[in-house]
């Protein structure tokens, strides 16, 4: 077995050590109270990191879903992201950031080794961020399969709802812990659809993944939730998968055998 030391930051911002490697998701560290404005709508970030950039060890990777929207990628965490080792995130979204960022398409695999010479295999996933023909943009989510034999993987979600292909994984890879972007995010111009899991997709994607521990990430910190842990824990409880949950504490790490 591996061991992942988890640290939850805020809204989609999290670290993880796995494998003699630090990876960070979607980095977030504006102070709240800031708005960011879009045509048609506003994001409002409501909460503060636990954690300062300037308090996180190096990263060896950032795992960035997408860089287009600023709840995943704003302003001080994108200097954070500069200063990494390095960006995986999408193709569009490498264009746009540059060193040392690095694309990659559903598909494709990097494999990083940490300083001790244990390696990890990092695949993007699919991912789509809304309804059938109407998602916000490329986004892709994470697969961190160490290359040890007998260890389970890691599933980080990115922002995205759930449907076939990220319900595929389930039968391809032994996923022991999935760390899964809820809050029913909405925002006027995708009218009433919602832009990442459910509560109700979170308990269907815990059933897929029958053996794996999930996280809830990205359900608090940003305005345009229409889900918080309330609704998640209740429909955790009323599917009995209350066990399964794990709500770590802020700035507070946990260790996850996989």
């Amino acid at each position: 077995m591996a061991d992942v030391d988890f640290t939850y930051l805020d809204g989609p911002t999290a670290l993880l050590e796995l494998e003699g490697l630090r990876l960070l998701t979607d980095p977030t560290f504006d102070p709240p109270g800031t708005d960011y404005p879009f045509p048609g709508y506003t994001l409002h970030k409501t909460k503060e990191s636990p954690l300062s950039p300037a308090a996180l060890p190096e990263i060896d990777a950032v795992l960035l879903s997408h860089d287009h929207h600023r709840d995943n990628l704003d302003d001080a965490g994108r200097e954070f992201a500069k200063r990494a080792r390095s960006v995986l995130t999408t193709a569009a979204g490498a264009t746009r950031l540059g060193s040392p960022a690095r694309g990659l398409n559903p598909g494709d695999t990097v494999t990083l080794t940490g300083r001790d010479g244990r390696s990890l295999r990092i695949t993007a996933t699919p991912a789509r961020h809304g309804p059938p023909g109407g998602d916000r943009g490329p986004v892709i989510g994470f697969l961190l399969e160490p290359t040890r034999a007998d260890t389970g993987c890691v599933y980080v979600s990115g922002d995205t709802v759930w449907y076939e292909e990220v319900a595929q994984l389930a039968r391809r890879y032994p996923i022991k812990l999935a760390v899964l972007f809820l809050g029913a995010a909405k925002v006027a111009p995708a009218g009433p659809s919602h832009l990442t899991f459910t509560a109700a997709e979170a308990v269907e994607a815990a059933r897929a993944f029958g053996d794996a521990a999930i996280i809830p990430l990205h359900f608090e910190g940003w305005a345009h939730f229409t889900e918080s842990r309330a609704e998640i824990s209740a429909a955790f409880a009323a599917a009995r998968l209350s066990d399964r949950l794990i709500w770590p504490e802020a700035g507070r790490p946990i260790r996850i055998a996989i």
